[in-house]
């Protein structure tokens, strides 16, 4: 099921235009995250940008982005600088260029994100852009503003939709290592070995294969510590005893009766 719905725009290939929702396919929600505070009082610890010299807080007025070229020296750049040369932020994914599907090694792709028609008028034009790809076996190539940051994006076709997915630069990606390129002659019998024993361990996939293991331990220790730590309930106080005599009213009775014969 697709996650929260950060980004709305279109979907453009030549004439064909459909409206859409971008969802991120991967989501965080389950991660355990911490608050870090003081230890000695409980409260939480405020992060914030101090002068390393003067050791005094910056305001953001005062907060800017500077590119080191020395020893202590910056070219300084303001935000209007940085937003002048940024890509225009629209609200279309305009399919410019195609490539064969299996073109693009995985070492490219970076997040995924579920592309959907956001209206029923749109889903027939974004099952035809959909299809024309599959039936090409190609992914389409375009550029898009997410996260505050230009990405080239690439579209791919699946069978109920399409997964748009964010890719790295190409300075982000380095050149293969020779070790992942390096061939032996291998032992026949010691292989026949190992592929039976691969033949033993094949079970259908499952998202409890990659389940992670810390996070649950670290989930089982948050529970384990919260019922150690918690508070007793307080016992309500005993009512107090008086200390007024308890008296029998039928022998108060049979007394006062006894009082009024000898008075007679």
């Amino acid at each position: 099921m697709a996650g929260h719905t950060f980004w709305r725009g279109h979907l453009k290939l030549s004439l064909v235009t459909a409206a859409v929702t971008l969802s991120p396919a991967r989501t965080q929600s389950n991660k355990v995250s911490f608050n870090i505070l003081n230890k000695n009082t409980g409260n939480r610890v405020e992060s914030r940008y101090i002068d390393s010299v003067t050791h005094r807080p910056v305001s953001d007025k005062n907060q800017v982005r500077g590119f080191p070229t020395g020893d202590d020296e910056h070219v300084l750049l303001e935000d209007e600088e940085l937003e002048s040369v940024a890509l225009e932020s629209t609200r279309t994914i305009d399919i410019e260029q195609f490539v064969p599907r299996n073109s693009i090694s995985w070492i490219w792709y970076d997040n995924p994100h579920f592309l959907l028609p956001s209206d029923k008028v749109g889903v027939e034009a974004y099952c035809v852009i959909r299809e024309a790809m599959k039936q090409k076996d190609m992914v389409g190539i375009a550029r898009l503003v997410l996260y505050r940051r230009e990405h080239a994006v690439l579209l791919e076709p699946t069978e109920k939709g399409i997964v748009l997915w964010t890719l790295r630069y190409g300075d982000e990606v380095r050149e293969p290592e020779e070790t992942l390129d390096y061939k032996a002659k291998a032992d026949k019998k010691a292989q026949a070995a190992l592929n039976k024993a691969i033949e033993k361990q094949m079970i259908a996939w499952k998202p409890a294969l990659v389940e992670d293991a810390v996070q649950k331990k670290v989930k089982s220790l948050i529970k384990t510590k919260q019922k150690s730590e918690a508070k007793p309930a307080k016992k309500k106080p005993a009512a107090k005893k008086s200390g007024a005599k308890i008296i029998n009213i039928m022998d108060a009775l049979k007394k006062s009766i006894a009082d009024e014969q000898r008075k007679s």
